[in-house]
C-alpha cells in the first residue's frame, strides 16, 4: 500500500503539448507542475502525469484496453469534474452513465478524450468498497 505522500506516475503521448496543456490545465483544471522542449508533467488530481510530444498518437481509439482516469470517493468531486467537462465543452468518448445498475459495483461513469486521443475515465461508485 502506497503512502498518501506518494502519487502514481502515468507517462502519456502527445501529438502537441500546446494542445495537451491547454486541454489538462486550461479545460479540466490540473496543475502544470513543469514544461520542457519535449514534455509537460501534470498534477493530475493528485497524481502525475506526463505527456510526452510523440507522432505516436492514437486518434481512433477503443476504451479497451488502455485508458485512465480517476475514481472518486467523493460523489460531489466526481459532479465538479463532470460540470467542468460539459462547461468547457470537452470532448466525450462517452457521457454520463451508470454501470452495472442495481448491482453491488454499480458506478458512475465518463470518458473524456484528449486532443491525441488519449482515454480518460472518470467514476464515482455507490458503495465506496468498490473502487478497488
Amino acid at each position: 500500500m502506497r503512502e498518501p505522500a506518494n502519487v502514481f506516475h502515468l507517462a502519456i503521448p502527445a501529438r502537441d503539448l500546446d494542445e495537451a496543456q491547454e486541454f489538462y490545465v486550461g479545460k479540466l483544471g490540473c496543475h502544470l507542475a513543469r514544461r520542457y522542449p519535449d514534455r509537460i508533467t501534470l498534477d493530475f488530481f493528485g497524481d502525475q502525469v506526463v505527456c510526452h510530444l510523440s507522432d505516436q498518437v492514437d486518434l481512433e481509439p477503443e476504451l479497451y484496453p488502455r485508458h485512465f482516469g480517476v475514481t472518486f470517493r467523493d460523489r460531489s468531486e466526481f459532479d465538479a469534474v463532470l460540470l467542468c467537462a460539459e462547461t468547457r465543452d470537452v470532448p466525450f468518448f462517452r457521457p454520463c452513465q451508470p454501470r452495472f445498475k442495481d448491482e453491488v459495483e454499480e458506478h458512475l461513469t465518463f470518458v473524456l478524450k484528449d486532443p491525441s486521443g488519449n482515454l480518460i475515465e472518470f467514476k464515482h461508485y455507490r458503495d465506496p468498497r468498490m473502487m478497488y
